[in-house]
């Protein structure tokens, strides 16, 4: 199929250890185009439903961004790091309390609702156009503006000290790390994110994604079957 030919939007299940950037590269080189874009970046470490946007499709970014998210992911109790994950250096460690299903759940019920979040200096965040990672790693820390979040939901999936099994419903721009890193401080002992999944973004849902390594195997009328119209892929409320 000639280059330029595709357009529609792919649910890509995106692995550990690449850069959401590098999913987009990844499907570049497959189909052959310049035009393709995302709706939403996954850490590094982060892996999951990813909404890849190709030919008129990256057009959708304004509408598909704004999404509410579902994440499933576990909390190390104990242990604090710089990035708020398990890639950071430890800057505080503790004793976890101990600790029963009841009380946990009762912690992670303060965080429901609307509230404002920092986000952490090791994030793409930008500040004067500068991305706040580029100042982390030179030892700076400054005054970050809070924005405004809402947590739908936050479950408790399993405890065995130390680490939090969680599933979690959020608005757009929440910093699940932060959210992880939050909730240690509140008990006491801190925390870092030790493992992230995105398994659904809106109707969205990771079981209809492809992975891909898989993605890049197939041929030109297989990948056809995967793209979403874009006029489907478009909330309800923006036709």
């Amino acid at each position: 199929m000639a280059a330029g030919a595709y357009e529609g939007v792919l649910l890509i299940d995106k692995p550990d250890g690449i850069t959401s950037h590098d999913v987009v590269d990844r499907v570049r080189r497959k189909l052959g185009m310049k035009r393709v874009g995302h709706a939403g970046t996954l850490d590094p470490n982060a892996t999951g439903l990813m909404i890849v946007l190709v030919g008129k499709a990256t057009k959708l970014s304004q509408y598909l961004m704004g999404l509410g998210k579902v994440y499933e992911g576990v909390v190390s109790l104990g242990i604090a790091t710089d990035t708020q994950d398990s890639e950071g250096e430890v800057i505080e460690e503790h004793e976890v309390p101990e600790l029963t299903e009841y009380q946990i759940r009762e912690y992670m019920a303060t965080f429901m609702g609307d509230q404002y979040q920092t986000p952490p200096m090791f994030s793409a965040k930008k500040v004067d156009g500068v991305p706040l990672y580029k100042l982390a790693r030179k030892g700076k820390t400054i005054e970050r503006e809070p924005r405004f979040i809402r947590i739908a939901r936050f479950d408790l999936d399993g405890w065995v000290s130390p680490e939090i099994q969680f599933t979690v419903e959020c608005s757009k721009g929440t910093y699940i790390r932060t959210l992880a890193h939050d909730l240690g401080q509140k008990i006491g002992c801190g925390a870092y994110l030790k493992e992230l999944r995105r398994i659904e973004i809106d109707r969205f849902e990771i079981e209809d994604s492809i992975e891909l390594d898989e993605f890049e195997e197939l041929d030109s009328s297989e990948i056809q079957r995967w793209l979403i119209p874009p006029y489907q892929a478009v909330p309800s409320n923006v036709m």
